[in-house]
């Protein structure tokens, strides 16, 4: 996993979590992970990775994702197995 994909995942994990991870991010970090993101109805993305499926949404009007999209992308991650203890074990 590169450096920035790694940050990335720590700061998903981190609680509270943050309000300046933008959506661009989320879409290389997704599709470095394998998941498969297609475009759903409006702004919604159909995802699925590890047999785990959500429908995740765009920003409205930024580019930078809220809280509450970030809580729901981490318990998406956690519920296709992605873990932060499970990549940083990997790494070392």
């Amino acid at each position: 996993m590169s450096h920035k994909h790694a940050h990335l995942l720590r700061s998903i994990f981190q609680d509270p979590p943050p309000a300046n991870i933008h959506w661009r991010e989320v879409e290389s970090l997704l599709g470095h992970l394998g998941a498969d993101v297609e475009s759903a109805h409006g702004a919604r993305f159909h995802v699925k990775l590890n047999k785990a499926e959500a429908y995740l949404h765009h920003p409205h009007n930024s580019n930078t994702c809220s809280r509450t999209d970030i809580k729901t992308l981490r318990e998406f991650l956690a519920h296709a197995g992605i873990t932060l203890s499970a990549y940083e074990a990997g790494e070392t």
